[in-house]
């Protein structure tokens, strides 16, 4: 199922128990699959154009009267086009606004560049009381906006909006908002991952295990307030560290890993994300290989980290 669907039967499921859910696009309801509740919803799904910074204004408003805002569009525009809406109106008033950014980084394709967020954490990390999460599944997703809506504050969702694969098929997964997920445990390396790079780390790990490198793999879903515990207990158990990322690796997931490294267990560390540049067109796999995103870049970054311990 792609992410999008997920998010649409979620809020549906949400808006249906709770009447204080109301959902505000900014002229992409359609491309991020919340069209759908504009008919079931008719007084608490609205579109208002392409206005994005009067779409946080709006739920700001909304919120102070103690509705639970949904606001969404593309990345770029929920995220550097509403900056100060984002900081004055929804975080320095304590205003409880889920931000909804969609197709993040290298994610938004053919859209190109001017569409390729790829400093959204950066700018939005930096804003006080601020929670950032993105997911990695449709699984992790489904569990985590109830959470999000039982959360009192401002929380950025960074989506992928379509198809990704499952990473947590275990039945019997739990999921918390404000604690990493370890996938596997290992002693060579810490790998931290994020979003539709997880699936990546995955597939990297395959190729480790042949060459007798145990990783020990976090998945970060929530960079922001990060699982300080979580990453210096792995990196004091392997000595190692690599993060990947749908994002610039200034900002981002390893600038996180990096300042609690620095305060808690300086060691080594390599990165695999975008290396300062902005975005281009493309398919997903082209761009992988042009910002060196793939499996065998996380193989790569390992293999040095690992080298550089000893």
């Amino acid at each position: 199922m792609e992410m999008r669907q997920v998010l649409c039967a979620e809020l549906d499921r949400m808006m249906a128990e709770n009447e204080n859910i109301v959902v505000i696009d900014a002229d992409l309801s359609k491309p991020n699959g919340t069209f759908a509740l504009r008919s079931k919803y008719p007084e608490r799904a609205f579109d208002v154009g392409i206005a994005e910074q009067n779409m946080a204004s709006v739920a700001a408003g909304m919120s102070s009267y103690g509705f639970i805002p949904f606001i969404s569009s593309f990345t770029p525009f929920s995220s550097r086009r509403i900056c100060d809406q984002i900081a004055i109106s929804i975080a320095y008033a304590k205003q409880n606004v889920k931000i909804l950014g969609t197709d993040p980084g290298i994610s938004a394709e053919f859209n190109g560049g001017t569409h390729m967020s790829m400093e959204d954490i950066g700018v939005l990390r930096s804003i006080p009381e601020m929670v950032l999460y993105e997911p990695v599944d449709a699984a992790q997703l489904a569990q985590a906006l109830p959470q999000i809506v039982d959360y009192y504050g401002p929380v950025y969702i960074r989506m992928f909006r379509k198809v990704v694969e499952d990473v947590f098929t275990d039945p019997g997964y739990q999921f918390d908002l404000f604690k990493a997920d370890t996938i596997q445990e290992g002693s060579d390396v810490s790998i931290f991952c994020s979003g539709i790079m997880v699936q990546e780390t995955v597939k990297a790990n395959e190729r480790l295990k042949a060459e007798g490198i145990q990783a020990d793999i976090i998945s970060i879903h929530t960079v922001k307030p990060i699982d300080r515990q979580a990453v210096i207990a792995s990196a004091k158990k392997t000595g190692a560290v690599v993060t990947a990322e749908n994002h610039n690796i200034i900002g981002g997931l390893r600038s996180a890993v990096a300042e609690v490294l620095v305060e808690e267990c300086p060691v080594p560390l390599r990165a695999v994300g975008v290396k300062d540049v902005f975005g281009q067109v493309g398919k997903l796999p082209f761009l992988k290989e042009e910002y060196q995103m793939r499996a065998e870049d996380i193989v790569a970054a390992v293999k040095e980290v690992v080298e550089l311990k000893k």
